[in-house]
């Protein structure tokens, strides 16, 4: 019983300790930054010819480290040909955008090491590549800004992410490919080739692995301080009780500070060999 007390104490600290970071607010900042990349994709489209990629310049200083790209495509001509290789993609025929629209543009992120872990924060795994973005959106205006993804949804063949410069993981450890939804939702799914992951969607992808976990290790200061603080809660209740029932209460020491104390009386047994008098 008292190991279980115990480890109560212990779950209900940890309980009580912070949450430096939510998934959803990293979802909104990554948000954030795929409407950030998008105007400065769309900008690098000055009289772009179709199938040609457009590399973005002149990002802000706060987001040194990414690469962005623009492609621009009719949609007939992405299903029925597909797109080779647009940096790390490859790009299959097949591949249907909804709703339709008669020419889209492909926006090409890179955010780098540094950033990737910023924008997309993953508890208990390491990465072992930068996340790459993958994003359509309608190309009729492309002086627009703020726009909506459209839907994308390879039909035959699955669209390939062929990293470079993948970091091998370490003996008996299992890399992963991992793919953030449009709603910063995180999915796993096997690596192909030491480098390669595959989808049928767009997304943000990368490949990463699990982080080596150590012994738990309880921190004794800090479970301590707990459990003197139920044993002090645990005897102010009981002398609560006693004050409630009329039991005289006399003042003690605890600490520097003083605290009422219940009496202790105790029946002194008879002997046989007295007698009442």
């Amino acid at each position: 019983m008292m190991k279980f007390v115990l480890v109560l104490l212990i779950l209900m600290c940890f309980e009580s300790l912070p949450n430096v970071m939510t998934q959803s607010s990293s979802n909104k900042e990554a948000k954030a930054l795929d409407v950030i990349l998008q105007q400065y994709a769309y900008k690098a489209l000055v009289n772009p010819k179709t199938g040609t990629i457009y590399n973005a310049t002149k990002l802000p200083s706060n987001l040194t480290g990414i690469e962005v790209a623009a492609l621009r495509l009719r949609s007939g001509s992405l299903r029925r040909k597909g797109f080779h290789m647009y940096n790390e993609f490859d790009i299959p025929n097949g591949v249907i955008v909804h709703p339709y629209v008669e020419r889209l543009v492909f926006v090409y992120q890179n955010l780098g090491n540094k950033l990737s872990k910023k924008y997309y924060p993953l508890p208990n795994y390491t990465y072992l590549a930068p996340v790459l973005g993958l994003l359509a959106y309608d190309a009729s205006n492309l002086s627009a800004t703020n726009l909506s993804e459209l839907g994308i949804n390879a039909s035959g063949d699955n669209i390939l992410v062929k990293f470079r410069d993948v970091k091998s993981p370490p003996s008996g450890t299992v890399a992963r490919c991992v793919w953030f939804d449009l709603q910063g939702s995180s999915n796993f799914s096997n690596v192909k080739g030491g480098n390669t992951c595959s989808t049928s969607q767009q997304g943000h992808f990368s490949i990463v692995m699990v982080k080596s976990t150590s012994p738990f290790v309880p921190n004794p200061r800090g479970e301590v301080l707990c459990i003197n603080k139920y044993k002090q809660k645990k005897k102010m209740q009981g002398m609560e009780r006693a004050a409630d029932s009329g039991e005289t209460l006399q003042m003690a020491s605890i600490g520097d500070t003083k605290a009422p104390a219940a009496t202790v009386t105790r029946t002194q047994p008879t002997l046989e060999h007295e007698y009442a008098p």
